[in-house]
């Protein structure tokens, strides 16, 4: 079975280095604040504040010991020399300290969250206008899943990002450099030693983090590989019990599972030794570090307080470097997920717009020498040479066997993709040079799969004219024989369809889809195997829905069942991408050795 993993939202490979290319990336999103600047300025002046107040702490409370243990401490203010000889004085600086603190974190906290939720909706509004008006050539080659995932956990990364990992990155880069700059000051001889083990600890931690990350992510893709098998399994259970696979497929998930098991095993093995090296030389480095503080103590040339600051620093400093190991990890997945967000961005729109002319067409249509083929497929020539002319008003039908290319050619004409060779107009008019909007607006479609939204009766009809007045709607509904049904139930037109109208039956859906089509009065109609799927009650009622809406207007039919066509002033035969036959029903099903009495009579003897 084919593996058919749907795209996470990052994964390690999908890092960005930073360099200044990146780099730019990320403030790309980054503009997306510049409206806010203001709270973000404050923000950030209270971050200034609350991080550069912190470190306060470890001094004073090196202070409050020495004052403990008989070392007054001279405080120049000014010029003014004041002495601090009462712990209760320093235990008030220290609880001002913590208050200072706790009233900037939490204005950095509130105001940074203000900028990340207020642009990142910005963010995620501009990438899904920007989606709604790109080609469908845009999602041919996309998955629903992965564009979800832009709008989702992408922007949620950058959102993380602004609100917290660039608050955290200038605080923990502050640290490090005020933490380190203090202790030399304070002690001078103990920074150097310390500044001698650390660096070995953390390049000792880091290769063997790396090699613990590798088996993590191999551990990752093995469960994802067990997880695909129970996926597809379950998904094609028909299929499994049908062939009596039962016991295959287990014994398929077990020996995945053993492998997952085994990489977990050998990673956790590695991950307990670096836990167990961490645990050694990190407490043998501050074991190191306490001897030959408490040695300089003992010779005069350090304090006890100065020695309890220098710890509480060197823990502070020690913290920073494992949080901008982190936030690394973070700013390279953030640019990783912005390179995504503006990939959508900076895609070519069509050139929709809410400007309205109003401008009606009459609906002659012609296809002169027209090739095309799929974006996805560019090997494969699905239109060749097609000519075709309507007349505004007439009613043709498109018929030939599958892939003839019926639906490419609606495809088409509805401006969804854009013909390789040749020129289509309408009304004379190349439908390149219409607004799109607009030309748009004389197109309506009654398809074989009616998608509706998951809200009420009312609105589905009304998604074709959104101002339509309440008089409107009923008399759609009412032309589209769906009034009764509609009448009847509780709730009438505030009926609630239910996710893609599963709540209806499928003649309801299309008798819903055709009064949508009829309050949207297009000049051209395309009806794409409307009553293909359809029972035989039902489709007796949706066929006369479809007579009142095809009343004049141009109406383009595809059918695989010719008995719907036979009303058609012109049938159109299809094959290869080009027009091989036309003609009416009478004269095309007389033609002994033509396509269409090929295709009559083999329908003939199905039925």
């Amino acid at each position: 079975m084919a593996k058919n993993r749907g795209r996470a939202p990052l994964s390690e490979e999908e890092k960005r280095k930073l360099n200044k290319s990146n780099f730019k990336k990320l403030l790309g999103i980054f503009s997306y604040t510049l409206p806010y600047k203001g709270v973000f300025i404050v923000g950030m002046i209270c971050l200034v504040f609350s991080s550069t107040t912190l470190l306060a702490f470890p001094f004073f409370a090196g202070k409050l010991l020495d004052i403990a243990t008989g070392k007054n401490w001279q405080l120049d203010i000014a010029g003014q020399s004041y002495t601090i000889d009462s712990i209760n004085n320093v235990a008030l600086i220290l609880i001002g300290i913590l208050l200072v603190q706790s009233i900037f974190s939490f204005f950095r906290v509130y105001l940074f969250a203000q900028v990340s939720e207020k642009s990142m909706a910005d963010v995620r509004g501009s990438v899904y206008s920007k989606m709604l008006t790109l080609p469908v050539k845009f999602f041919d080659s996309r998955r629903v899943g992965e564009l979800i995932s832009r709008i989702t956990s992408d922007v949620s990364m950058l959102q993380d990002t602004f609100s917290i990992t660039l608050a955290e990155l200038f605080r923990q880069t502050a640290t490090l450099l005020i933490g380190t700059l203090v202790i030399f000051i304070i002690a001078p001889k103990l920074t150097v030693f310390m500044l001698g083990t650390f660096p070995i600890m953390v390049i000792t931690a880091l290769i063997f983090g790396r090699f613990i990350k590798k088996l993590s992510k191999k551990t990752q893709d093995k469960l994802a590989d067990a997880n695909v098998i129970v996926e597809e399994t379950l998904q094609s259970i028909n299929v499994v019990k049908a062939f009596t696979n039962e016991l295959r497929e287990a014994a398929r998930y077990k020996t995945t599972l053993r492998e997952v098991v085994d990489t977990a095993l050998k990673a956790a093995t590695f991950r307990g030794a670096l836990i167990s090296f961490i645990i050694f030389v990190l407490f043998g480095g501050i074991v190191g570090i306490i001897w030959y503080g408490a040695s300089l103590v003992q010779s005069g040339d350090l304090t006890i307080g100065d020695l309890v600051s220098f710890v509480i620093y060197t823990s502070f400093i020690g913290g920073s470097i494992a949080g901008l190991g982190n936030i690394y990890g973070q700013v390279q997945r953030a640019i990783g997920a912005s390179e995504r967000v503006l990939e959508i961005v900076h895609e070519e729109a069509e050139p929709v717009s809410d400007e309205s002319k109003n401008e009606k067409l009459e609906g002659a249509i012609t296809f002169s020498n027209v090739d095309f083929s799929y974006p996805t497929r560019k090997e494969v020539q699905v239109i060749d040479k097609l000519d075709l002319n309507i007349n505004p008003g007439d009613k043709i039908a498109l018929v030939g066997p599958s892939g003839a290319g019926k639906s490419t050619v609606i495809q088409l004409l509805m401006r969804f993709y854009e013909a390789d060779g040749g020129v289509i107009t309408v009304d004379g008019k190349d439908v390149k040079d219409y607004n799109l909007s607009n030309y748009r607006d004389n197109v309506g479609i009654v398809p074989q799969e009616v998608i509706l939204f998951g809200g009420t009766i009312k609105e589905n009809i009304a998604y074709a004219k959104p101002n339509a007045s309440e008089e409107e709607i009923v008399e759609a509904a009412r032309k589209a024989n769906a009034l009764k049904f509609i009448e009847s139930f509780p709730d009438k037109f505030e009926t609630v369809v239910g996710e893609r109208g599963i709540k209806l039956s499928g003649g309801q859906r299309q008798r819903i889809a055709i009064a949508r089509a009829i309050l949207k009065d297009p000049a051209i109609l395309i009806l794409d195997e409307a009553t293909s799927s359809l029972d035989a009650e039902s489709e007796v009622l949706v066929q006369e829905a479809l007579d009142e809406l095809m009343k004049e207007r141009t109406t383009l039919i595809i059918a695989h069942r010719l008995a719907t066509v036979r009303k058609a002033d012109k049938i159109f035969v299809i094959k290869g991408g080009s027009i091989i036959e036309s003609g009416s029903h009478e004269e095309l099903s007389v033609q002994e050795d033509g396509l269409y009495s090929h295709l009559l009579k083999l329908q003939f003897q199905l039925s």
